[in-house]
């Protein structure tokens, strides 16, 4: 080897023992493996160096937030085959000028063509309950409809026949006749509680927007008294509230909570504009299942009673009774002579606690427990009176049908000892206490009224409205049913002196039992805290 060659040799070993050394240090001091030119080889060669979702660790908290979307998203896949769009028809006869017969020539109109009837179409939500065609949706979907039809989620449509409707509790069943039917499992309101998640399926705003799934959450239960349309004093109202949208549309679609169980019938919105505003209601499915029932087996809901009219507890009432809490229902009234709470022996002014040892908390939960009863059996009624005085009375129950508040026939052959004399206007007289003034209640205001000559008392004519009476008594200047006072804790009244004397016990800030009439409700009571 030359003394040249040797040189070109050594020269080589030394470069490329730099070259190990330096990517032994690059290694110690953790320099980018990757160049530039080689991340351009790996995009030519289809392989992006950008970091994908798959390779990047989920934060913990984020975690559940997952679960809960993947949950959402799989009840909405279970449930939205089961869900129907329903669209209804029904005919509005267009009104003719009538003329009495015999009297035509004196009339000469213009010759009218018979006009066709218009046709009214709306729309609404249900759901699926049986593979046979069994539909739950709401009473007033198909109310009075003609033509009803049912179009499902791949697009299929059948007509339906309408089972049976009960505008009670705004539910309506109907049914038609197809093949590989998804039913909706029903879950249990009673066991749902407040704050759970729940998703609401429906048709909000027709057919622009079917099979619509929102969220929310159960914002609470036991929400009534609501002023819906078709609403009566025979109407059970018992709805969960929650914060899902629900829209025009949305009514007979089913709310259901993330285990896919159907727990409500989306039924009302309260909105000032007719749109979502957070607040929407629902009836219970276990109210509704029971309807459901009774419509597929005999077409119509058969009720018992107890025969009373019913009010919510209030504070006051709980008070005067040295209840715990505030909860229960209190007595009002009877609704018919014949009434079997008031032949077992409650009186106005009971507070309804519990029925066949089942709690009562509100008017709605008493209409259901004894509405789904059968006429003529016996439930216990256990019930709080003064004092804190408990009492347990059998009843035996009577069908909703045959209830119906009996006023009496007005009798002028026996007239009040009071009658005004020659028709004079008897002058009014303040009770402070309860914030009114009264009149004596005589035969000739009791004509005027076409309310019984039998009833005697005091009658309210100014009702203070900040007095402590305000909520309780109406009176004629503010109502065409004004309240006539009839007796305070027992003790009959007839003149303001006597209504004064009653309310010396128990005195301002006491609460006492006002025995009243009106021509609506007839004999019902109210409490009223007294004032100074």
């Amino acid at each position: 080897m030359t003394v040249r060659s040797r040189n070109w040799f050594k020269f080589g070993g030394l470069v490329g023992l730099a070259f190990l050394l330096g990517i032994l240090f690059a290694g110690l001091l953790n320099l980018p493996k990757n160049s530039l030119a080689q991340g351009a080889t790996r995009l030519t060669g289809g392989q992006s160096p950008v970091r994908t979702a798959e390779s990047r660790p989920l934060p913990a908290a984020a975690r559940s937030l997952v679960e809960l979307s993947d949950a959402f998203s799989a009840v909405a896949e279970h449930v939205r085959p089961s869900v129907v769009f329903i669209k209804s028809e029904r005919k509005e006869k267009v009104a003719q000028m009538q003329v009495p017969r015999g009297f035509e020539p004196f009339f000469n109109f213009p010759q009218q063509r018979q006009q066709p009837p218009q046709i009214e179409r709306g729309s609404g939500s249900g759901f699926i309950v049986s593979e046979d065609g069994y539909i739950l949706t709401n009473n007033h979907v198909v109310d009075g409809a003609e033509k009803v039809t049912v179009q499902l989620l791949d697009h299929r449509s059948f007509p339906a026949r309408v089972v049976g409707t009960d505008p009670t509790t705004d539910v309506a069943v109907i049914k038609i006749d197809a093949r590989g039917l998804q039913p909706a499992d029903l879950g249990s309101s009673g066991a749902t509680k407040i704050g759970e998640w729940v998703l609401a399926v429906g048709n909000p705003l027709g057919e622009n927007l079917t099979f619509t799934v929102t969220s929310g959450i159960v914002s609470a239960k036991g929400r009534g008294q609501l002023n819906l349309p078709g609403r009566s004093d025979r109407s059970i109202q018992d709805f969960i509230q929650t914060d899902a949208a629900i829209n025009p549309g949305n009514s007979g679609g089913p709310l259901v909570n993330v285990r896919g169980e159907v727990i409500g019938i989306n039924s009302a919105i309260a909105s000032e504009t007719g749109y979502n505003v957070g607040y929407g209601f629902a009836i219970p499915i276990d109210l509704a299942r029971q309807v459901m029932e009774q419509l597929i087996k005999n077409g119509r809901v058969e009720r018992a009673a107890l025969g009373v009219y019913v009010g919510d507890v209030s504070a006051t009432d709980a008070r005067y009774l040295n209840l715990p809490e505030v909860r229960g229902v209190v007595v009002r009234s009877f609704s018919s002579d014949d009434s079997p709470a008031e032949k077992a022996g409650l009186v106005p002014g009971d507070v309804i606690l519990s029925i066949d040892g089942q709690q009562v908390d509100y008017v709605a939960q008493l209409q259901q427990i004894v509405a789904f009863k059968h006429p003529g059996e016996s439930v216990k009624v256990e019930v709080a009176r003064r004092g804190g005085e408990r009492r347990s009375f059998s009843v035996r129950l009577i069908s909703a049908a045959t209830t119906g508040k009996q006023v009496a026939a007005q009798d002028n052959s026996n007239p009040d000892e009071s009658s005004d004399k020659a028709g004079e206007e008897p002058a009014a007289a303040k009770i402070r206490p309860l914030g009114l003034s009264v009149v004596p209640f005589t035969a000739a205001l009791a004509g005027q009224l076409g309310y019984p000559a039998t009833i005697h008392g005091v009658l309210v004519q100014n009702v203070d409205a900040e007095g402590p009476a305000a909520q309780d008594v109406a009176g004629s200047n503010d109502s065409n049913t004004p309240d006539v006072i009839i007796s305070v804790e027992g003790t009959p009244v007839r003149s303001a002196a006597e209504l004064t004397a009653a309310l010396r016990h128990p005195g301002p800030g006491g609460i006492v039992t006002l025995m009243l009439y009106d021509k609506q409700l007839g004999q019902h009571i109210a409490r009223v805290q007294l004032g100074q």
